[in-house]
This record gives structure tokens, C-alpha cells and sequence, in this order.
């Protein structure tokens, strides 16, 4: 099991948990679940987009999206994409930190 390196991250339960979400549009993307972190009173899910054609973290490409509803465990259940890109850039500097022992930013 991977681990972060930093109290504001928390890790998936497992690896490779893949969720499938449904846009506005209808349209249907899986996002294979690489950990929240905790900035300020928020939490914000980091993901890659995986598909038959492009395995985990072959884009390079990273999906941030903030949670916006939990289940009685905490849990999160829903989640919105982030807009603001001063909140995403604070955000993924914080998990590039976090995780900096776990995935390459080069």
C-alpha cells in the first residue's frame, strides 16, 4: 500500500480503485482514485483517466476534483470539478508535496 508523506493527504484504502462518473453531458469517464487532500475546511480527490486505450497515469494527465458531499462515514459520495485555478494550484502543490515519494511531476 502506497502512503503519503504528509498529515493534509489521505491515501486510497487500496490501489487501483476505479470510479466511474457521469458528466453534465450524460457522457461516462473512469478515474482511477489517487487520495484527498485536506486544504483549509475542504477536500479535493486527485484522479488519473484511464480507459482501454490508456492506462493508468499514461497521459500524465491528473483530474481534481473537489468533494462536495460525505456519507454518514465520512466517506466521500459527491464530487464537483474545481474552476477556480488558484485553488487548484494551491491544491496541487500540496499534493505534489504529499506525494512527491510516490509519483514523478518532472
Amino acid at each position: 500500500m502506497r502512503q503519503g508523506s504528509a498529515p493534509n493527504f489521505c491515501p486510497p484504502v487500496e490501489e487501483g480503485i476505479v470510479v466511474e462518473f457521469e458528466d453534465e453531458t450524460g457522457e461516462h469517464i473512469a478515474l482511477e482514485f489517487l487520495g484527498i487532500i485536506l486544504h483549509g475546511e475542504r477536500r479535493y480527490g486527485f484522479f488519473f483517466p484511464v480507459s482501454d486505450d490508456e492506462p493508468v497515469g499514461s497521459s500524465g494527465e491528473l483530474v481534481l476534483l473537489e468533494v462536495t458531499e460525505l456519507d454518514e462515514d465520512e466517506q466521500p459520495v459527491a464530487f464537483e470539478l474545481v474552476e477556480d485555478e488558484g485553488v487548484a494550484a494551491e491544491v496541487y502543490e500540496d499534493f505534489k508535496q504529499a506525494t512527491k515519494d510516490l509519483y514523478d511531476f518532472a
